[in-house]
């Protein structure tokens, strides 16, 4: 399998961010070596350009660098999503 990169953007003190890194990391543990996931955050506070495009919907996982889901994260269709990156 591919490695996979999850990007979770988001902000500081941002509850919904809060959980969608559980939930990211949650899917991530849950799926161990069955996939390999690289998983990083940027802060819309630390980058214009992810404020101005992203501001009124975070949080946001970017899947690969492209939008997989806004505001709330499903463990499900994100296990999903991963497992068929290659196929």
């Amino acid at each position: 399998m591919p490695d996979v990169h999850l990007t979770i953007i988001s902000k500081p003190g941002c509850h919904l961010c809060d959980t969608a890194r559980e939930v990211v990391t949650g899917v991530v543990e849950q799926l161990g070596t069955a996939a390999s996931v690289v998983v990083d955050e940027k802060s819309i506070l630390d980058d214009a350009d992810l404020r101005e495009r992203y501001a009124e919907e975070i949080p946001v996982v970017l899947l690969n660098g492209r939008v997989h889901n806004i505001w709330r994260i499903d463990p499900v269709r994100l296990r999903q999503a991963i497992l068929e990156v290659d196929a």
